[in-house]
C-alpha cells in the first residue's frame, strides 16, 4: 500500500498555508525523491517553499528531531545549510495522517561540478566545520554507522522486504555477515561525529552572490566516521583521487584534526554503501516503486549482479585492508 496516496496537491497547498499561515498559489510541482515525497509549493507572496513528507517508519519522530536539531545548529554556527522553517509556537515538525513532514526554504544554486583545487579546499573546510559542530552532542535516536549496526540492520531489512531474489538471499545474507564480521574491527575505538551521512556532489550547491558551498538534505544524518562525509565526493578509489584527496584534506585540516587511519574504512565504506543501496531499493517495493532506484528490482538477474558486485567489493578490501 502506498502511504502518500493521499498527498495531491490540494493537500499539500493547505498544509503549508496552515503551518505557515500564508497564501500559496495553486502551484505543486513533484520534486524527484527515492524514498520519501517532496513537493515545490510556489506562495502568493513570490518565494517558494520545498515539502519534504518522510517515509512512515523509517525514522522515529525523535530522530526526526536530531536531523532538525543538528541542521540548526549547523546554522547557528555560519555553515551554508538549509534550516526547516518554524511555525508561530517554534516547531518544525508536523504530522498529517501518520506522516511527519517539514518545509524548508526553496534556494536554487549552480551544481557542484568540474571545481578547482581552491573548491576542493573550501569544501573541505566546511566539512571540517560540520564535524567540530558534530562533535558538540551526542545522537540517541539516528544510526550508529558502523557495520554491526547500519549494515546488520539493512540486512534485516532486505531479508525480511526483498522480492524476488529468494534464490540469492542466502548466499547474499552469508557474504554480508562475513563481511561485516571482517571489517567491524576497523570501525572499533573511532571517534564518531554527528555527519551529513549521504555527502555526495548532488547534496552540494553554490548559489550565486554567497560564498560557500550549501549542503542539503540530511536525511540519513547519522554518527560516525568523520570519511563517510568525504569519500563519496571522490572521482575514484583514494589510489585515483590523490589530487583531489589532496586539496579535501588540506582544507579539512585547517579546521579540524583528519587522521591518515581514517582512509582504511574508504573500502568499508563502499561495501556498506552497496547494502544499504539494497535496502533502500527493498524500501520502495512498499509503495510499488514509485520513482525506484534501480529497474528489475525484483528480477534475478538484478540480484545476480549484486551479489557478484558486493562478492568483488568483498575481494577489494581483502586487497587493500588485509581483512
Amino acid at each position: 500500500m502506498n502511504p502518500f496516496a493521499h498527498l495531491h496537491p490540494e493537500r499539500v497547498i493547505a498544509l503549508v498555508e496552515e503551518v505557515l499561515n500564508v497564501r500559496a498559489e495553486s502551484i505543486c510541482r513533484p520534486l524527484t525523491s527515492y524514498i520519501n515525497r517532496v513537493f515545490e509549493v510556489q506562495l502568493e507572496n513570490g518565494e517558494a517553499v520545498v515539502v519534504k513528507f518522510h517515509r512512515p517508519g523509517r525514522w522515529t519522530v525523535d530522530a526526526l528531531a536530531e536531523e532538525h536539531d543538528f541542521v540548526f545548529d549547523l546554522a547557528d554556527a555560519d555553515i551554508p545549510v538549509v534550516a526547516p522553517l518554524e511555525d508561530e509556537e517554534g516547531n518544525s515538525l508536523f504530522e498529517d495522517e501518520g506522516i511527519w513532514f517539514a518545509i524548508t526554504p526553496r534556494k536554487r544554486g549552480r551544481p557542484f561540478e568540474d571545481p578547482t583545487p581552491a573548491t576542493w579546499q573550501d569544501l573541505g573546510r566546511t566539512l571540517a566545520r560540520v564535524h567540530v559542530v558534530g562533535d558538540e552532542s551526542e545522537c540517541r535516536h539516528r544510526l550508529h554507522w558502523h557495520p554491526g549496526e547500519a549494515t546488520l540492520r539493512h540486512l534485516d531489512y532486505i531479508l525480511e522486504h526483498a522480492k524476488g531474489g529468494e534464490e540469492f538471499l542466502e548466499r547474499y545474507a552469508d557474504l554480508v555477515e562475513e563481511m561485516v564480521d571482517a571489517i567491524s574491527p576497523l570501525f572499533d575505538e573511532r571517534e564518531f561525529p554527528r555527519l551529513h551521512g549521504d555527502m555526495h556532489v548532488a547534496n552540494l550547491f553554490k548559489r550565486p552572490d554567497e560564498s560557500g558551498i550549501y549542503l542539503i538534505d540530511f536525511d540519513d544524518m547519522c554518527f560516525g566516521p568523520p570519511v563517510q562525509d568525504l569519500w563519496m565526493l571522490l572521482p575514484g578509489t583514494v589510489a585515483d583521487s590523490g589530487p583531489e584527496l589532496e586539496h579535501l584534506l588540506y582544507g579539512y585540516r585547517q579546521i579540524r584534526e583528519f587522521s591518515p587511519l581514517e582512509l582504511d574504512l574508504v573500502e568499508p565504506l563502499r561495501a556498506m554503501r552497496f547494502v544499504h543501496f539494497t535496502a533502500w531499493c527493498a524500501l520502495q517495493q512498499e509503495d510499488g516503486g514509485t520513482n525506484r532506484l534501480a529497474e528489475n528490482f525484483d528480477a534475478p538477474a538484478w540480484w545476480r549482479n549484486e551479489y557478484s558486485s558486493l562478492r568483488d567489493q568483498r575481494e577489494r578490501i581483502r586487497e587493500v585492508n588485509r581483512v
